[in-house]
């Protein structure tokens, strides 16, 4: 650890200290999941945490979520850790001792092993607090899997004044001890869309009295794998997936109408533009070769995710001092709201292993809790590095004014 000597050294030990009791929030979050903007009893256990360990609660105007401060006020740089406290509508069956005691609800993405982390971050700083070289802020954010989180918290004004955020996300598929840390883009864009195709019925034995919105589906869906194999380059990407179809009520009658769904995953900003406008143009314009109408309505969500490069290797420095192994991980394509932070400020977003069974979003999804401490380090690491350089840039740019 000695050759990296702008990181303070926070020490893995000191969180490994805590461990125990890391595991005993991660354990308890995980027994009472709630749903996106119902998380009001995860909020008050996270406030009595902070309080417990003499921590700020910032007066952000939130219903559900929390924001706690550490470190000199106004003195010095800010920066934010980000933790997401949802939980999924899905029926646990993980058979853990401390499963959901919510029918239909459970922790499947580790949003409580995010939250346990990010509060022994916020415990490890405490105990340095009057060495740090300006503040860090803790957002305990809401609603993250509904892609709504992220922007009230920044509706808030939780964001005013941040100079760098972090946060992280479990990696079921990489181990214990490893952390994905990368430029450039680590999960995708995630937008969904709905196309409503209108045709005319008639009873099905008379078929050509009909514009049959059913086949017009057909073709459309069809023509839209083209998309991805014709459209978008070969060192590009997107995923274009219809997940339902419906359409009619009798097996004797051709319907009016018919609707299906899905989405859409790009990892760059001009490919999203590129893919929707060739999708809309697909479906209004083979809907009208059969004598129908389509109308594409977006649901659109997060932008990717995008790391910087010069938070990346911060990153780097962070995570081995702590331990931890940097590697370059695969991107995601999966959605975040994160991208909407780091649409406002610079910032890094990190994949820390946990070696789970299934991945996000699964029945039996899980984590290995030896990863705990580690998360917590490597924050505390990240902020101190964050902070001593943005420290040190301010300070130097001040004299270079000077000078002048």
């Amino acid at each position: 650890m000695a050759q990296h000597k702008e990181a303070s050294n926070v020490s893995t030990s000191a969180a490994r200290f805590i461990q125990e009791q890391l595991i005993a929030i991660r354990r308890h979050l995980h027994s009472h999941p709630e749903l996106s903007h119902e998380e009001v009893e995860t909020t008050a256990y996270i406030r009595k945490q902070l309080q417990d360990a003499g921590i700020r609660i910032a007066p952000f105007p939130l219903r559900t979520g929390i924001v706690a401060e550490i470190g000199g006020g106004k003195e010095g740089p800010l920066i934010a850790i980000r933790a997401d406290i949802d939980a999924l509508p899905i029926q646990e069956e993980t058979g853990l001792p401390f499963a959901s005691e919510v029918a239909g609800r459970m922790h499947a993405c580790g949003h409580d092993f995010h939250t346990a982390a990010v509060l022994g971050t916020a415990f490890l700083l405490k105990e340095r607090e009057e060495t740090l070289a300006g503040t860090v802020r803790f957002l305990f954010q809401p609603a993250e899997e509904k892609a709504k989180g992220a922007l009230e918290v920044i509706a808030s004004g939780a964001l005013k004044g941040v100079q760098a955020i972090f946060g992280l996300h479990n990696k079921p598929d990489l181990p214990v001890g490893t952390i994905g840390i990368k430029e450039g883009p680590i999960m995708a864009a995630a937008d969904g869309f709905v196309v409503e195709v209108e045709g005319r019925g008639s009873h099905a034995a008379v078929p050509e009295a009909s514009v049959d919105p059913i086949v017009i589906s057909a073709h459309i869906i069809t023509a839209l794998q083209t998309i991805v194999s014709r459209n978008v380059g070969a060192l590009d990407s997107a995923v274009v997936s219809i997940t339902r179809l419906n359409s009619g009520t009798a097996w004797n009658v051709i319907p009016d109408k018919a609707l299906f769904d899905g989405t859409l995953r790009t990892f760059d900003e001009n490919v999203r533009t590129a893919v929707r406008e060739r999708f809309e143009r697909i479906a209004t314009t083979v809907a009208r070769a059969f004598g129908g109408a389509a109308n594409v309505r977006w649901l659109e969500g997060p932008p990717a995710v995008v790391n910087d490069g010069a938070w990346a290797e911060a990153a780097r420095s962070a995570a081995r001092a702590v331990g931890l192994t940097p590697i370059a991980p695969m991107p995601s394509p999966a959605g975040e709201d994160f991208a909407f932070y780091r649409r406002e400020v610079p910032g890094l977003f990190a994949f820390l292993g946990t070696e789970g069974p299934q991945e996000w979003h699964h029945p039996a999804f899980d984590v290995d809790e030896r990863a705990l401490p580690l998360g917590a380090s490597f924050f505390a690491e990240l902020a101190e590095i964050a902070l001593n350089r943005l420290s040190h840039t301010a300070h130097t740019s001040t004299k270079g004014k000077i000078s002048q």
